[in-house]
């Protein structure tokens, strides 16, 4: 397999399109443990987007200033509460949520776990979205997201995210 980076362009087809009025720089992470266990994070969303439960990776906003490495350690800490080292970067996926008439630029890195802390959520990722940490094997997160894709919240998210999920498990294949 080569070491291209992913780029994936998708189009929301669960709302209909009206203005997309901004851009979010994201930073995103397939994490990694020695044992092959991959961590994300559970939301249970009840907002705009309608009630679900999500499978997601860890990552968010990058913030004025900062840089995409910074932000992604920055990221796994808060949500995971792991220090990681970054094996490389997987790619870019740019995708809308129409709902909210925002453009994602997903960039997503593959990372293995140094050591586990304290997590540092924000009130809304408590208090909105409960999120919680998932540890599961390549096989278990496949079926997390198919799952996940009986939402039309669950659908965008999983069709942004499991082709990067493959795509680092190729990676990590060549590298064992």
């Amino acid at each position: 397999m080569n070491d291209e980076e992913l780029h994936l362009n998708l189009e929301d087809k669960e709302w209909p399109l009206t203005t997309i009025d901004h851009d979010r720089m994201i930073a995103r992470a397939i994490v990694v443990d020695g044992d092959d266990n991959f961590y994300f994070v559970r939301a249970n969303r009840d907002d705009d987007f309608g009630k679900a439960t999500l499978i997601e990776t860890a990552g968010g906003g990058v913030e004025p200033g900062e840089n995409l490495d910074k932000a992604i350690r920055r990221e796994l800490i808060e949500e995971l509460g792991a220090e990681v080292e970054v094996i490389c970067k997987i790619g870019v996926v740019s995708d809308y949520y129409n709902l909210i008439h925002r453009h994602n630029i997903n960039n997503y890195y593959l990372c293995r776990v140094k050591s586990f802390g304290d997590k540092h959520l924000t009130q809304d990722e408590i208090e909105d979205f409960h999120l919680s940490t998932l540890k599961l094997h390549y096989d278990e997160a496949l079926a997390e997201y198919e799952k996940c894709s009986s939402t039309r919240l669950g659908r965008l998210v999983a069709n942004r995210e499991v082709p990067v999920l493959k795509r680092a498990k190729d990676l990590l294949d060549v590298k064992e």
